[in-house]
């Protein structure tokens, strides 16, 4: 079964610093029917203004996926790291028995596009970790490239949860296939431009939920950025 969320029905909150669409159940939007997907919890689709941020704050017992669409976000954490997070990098920061970190946009003209992503994990009490890769733009052209997983498989960040993550970019004629255990679920959350999902045409900012599922295509993309989500059930 494919269910689409359109982008239109997602939480939004306006902070004027701070413009956030939310996915599932977050702060102060709350919807029972999207509490997440398997053990998706959070994606936030995040807008921060020049020269603002996130303050320090504590995290525990979550896997943390930040993925910078434009601009740049500068991370500081307990852990020691300092470092600005650019479109094409992915970086893990699993919070375990707990970690501070601050995000702020220092940038004086330009807004900074993310994703933030939470992942329940499959082990508790760790301690807390961080990774950060770049994945090129040539690396996503045409194929899912994966980008996150369990183990760090094909060189991606290693999350400590039953989750991998993939990357993709689509226009014209490229289409990629992925193979779907149906006893897991999946979720296809498209960034921007336009895509066909097992022949369900989305948008930017759209979502397919996929369950029972033995395979997923992506085809006809405009100008497409796409994640997809493979995920307990």
């Amino acid at each position: 079964m494919l269910t689409v969320r359109p982008s239109s029905e997602r939480g939004y909150a306006d902070h004027g610093w701070l413009k956030s669409f939310h996915s599932f159940s977050f702060a102060g939007y709350y919807d029972p029917q999207h509490m997440g997907w398997g053990n998706l919890r959070v994606i936030n689709d995040d807008y921060i203004a020049p020269g603002t941020g996130f303050g320090t704050h504590g995290h525990r017992d979550m896997e943390i996926v930040t993925y910078v669409l434009t601009g740049n976000l500068a991370h500081k954490d307990s852990m020691g790291n300092v470092t600005g997070i650019p479109p094409g990098d992915v970086q893990r920061m699993s919070a375990g028995r707990g970690v501070q970190h601050s995000e702020f946009n220092h940038a004086p003209n330009e807004t900074t596009h993310l994703l933030q992503i939470w992942i329940e994990p499959n082990v508790k009490g760790i301690a807390p970790g961080y990774e950060q890769k770049t994945f090129s733009a040539a690396e996503k052209q045409g194929v899912l490239r994966l980008v996150a997983s369990n183990g760090g498989a094909e060189g991606s960040v290693t999350l400590h949860a039953d989750a991998r993550l993939y990357s993709g970019l689509f226009d014209g004629a490229q289409e990629a296939t992925l193979a779907l255990d149906p006893q897991r679920k999946a979720y296809v959350h498209l960034v921007r431009g336009q895509l066909e999902v097992n022949g369900t045409a989305l948008k930017g900012g759209d979502a397919a939920l996929l369950d029972g599922e033995s395979r997923l295509h992506l085809a006809h993309g405009q100008d497409a950025e796409v994640l997809v989500f493979d995920l307990t059930a």
